[in-house]
């Protein structure tokens, strides 16, 4: 499945009514292309000002779905997203999506028709990372002003008389919506830069596996344990799962204290993930689910000799030959 495809079947549960799904806003964001990607034609789309609003409008019932950032390929993950997945009413990722990012620098001409000086610009955080240097080479003196989003930088641009900066790093799609003027299109540190967002849903059914997939989880290690964390990753490595990402995040308590957010290669049906969860629900205090869901990428993963789920199958069949004495 290439990153412009969309999943021919909605994921997660069954929806009664039309469909409402939550983001972050406001409309004209990055994830607001994202949630076009999967959302089925007619879906009544909410605006949110953060991460954190748009997953509490599922867990009210006002939204059936959420879609929000959670990683990109320059920053990292989305420490927003990754904290409001992992505390709270459950709430499970059933799809994810890839968009590509490259910003346009965006301008309110004034009333005599000339371009602003720009000394101020409007953005996200994270795009301001990924224009950073783009800027300083442009705008050697411009200074940054945080933004709840780079759609939320050029709303206010457009609509208020002094929004406290002189331009706004957006999508091509907030320039149009809200009539500014693009003094630099196409601006990026990195070309082919990518976020990639997820669609969450309340507890349910797991969509099925197709062999292409990625599972989410949320692990708390135990508190002063010498070797804690090699012991959380043999419990992958023996069971031949790889993981695409793991990252750590204050557990909320004492200094020290960490939980880890980790994507797996493969789904939680597969013995060999499966198996791995079993093992870390053994020895971590908390292990909480957070999804299965196939991967964009279509990405299949190499499985290792002995890992495979007919390997586990045949051996538990052995094992139960041997409780009968039928095998030694």
């Amino acid at each position: 499945m290439t990153t412009d495809q969309a999943y021919t079947n909605f994921p997660g549960p069954k929806i009664d009514g039309p469909t409402k799904i939550s983001f972050l806003g406001p409309l004209g964001t990055f994830t607001e292309q994202a949630l076009w990607k999967v959302a089925p034609a007619g879906a009544e789309i909410i605006p949110c000002t953060s991460v954190p609003q748009a997953l509490d409008a599922v867990r009210e019932g006002r939204a059936h779905r959420a879609v929000v950032p959670i990683e990109n390929s320059i920053e990292g993950g989305v420490n927003a997203t990754i904290d409001a997945l992992s505390h709270g009413s459950p709430l499970v990722i059933v799809a994810e999506m890839v968009v590509e990012v490259s910003f346009e620098l965006a301008v309110k001409p004034n009333p005599d028709g000339t371009m602003p000086e720009v000394k101020r610009i409007g953005t996200h955080p994270h795009a301001w990372a990924q224009c950073r240097k783009w800027v300083a080479e442009t705008f050697p003196d411009a200074i940054h002003v945080p933004a709840t989003s780079t759609a939320a930088a050029a709303q206010l641009l457009a609509e208020d008389d002094n929004p406290g900066f002189d331009a706004a790093l957006c999508a091509k799609t907030s320039v149009k919506r809200y009539n500014l003027h693009a003094m630099y299109s196409g601006v990026a540190d990195n070309k082919g830069a990518v976020t990639r967002f997820v669609m969450v849903a309340p507890l349910g059914s797991v969509p099925r596996p197709t062999g292409a997939d990625k599972t989410t989880i949320q692990v708390r290690l135990p508190d002063n344990e010498a070797g804690a964390l090699l012991s959380m990753l043999e419990q992958f490595s023996v069971r031949g799962v790889n993981l695409s990402r793991i990252e750590s995040r204050p557990a909320g308590g004492p200094l020290g204290s960490y939980s880890f957010s980790i994507d797996i290669e493969g789904h939680v049906e597969d013995e060999r993930v499966r198996a791995a969860l079993v093992g870390l629900h053994r020895t971590c205090p908390l292990v909480r689910f957070i999804g299965s869901y196939p991967r964009v990428d279509g990405h299949r993963p190499t499985i290792q000799d002995g890992t495979r789920d007919e390997d586990f199958v045949y051996g538990r069949e052995w094992i139960e030959r041997v409780l009968k004495g039928e095998a030694n």
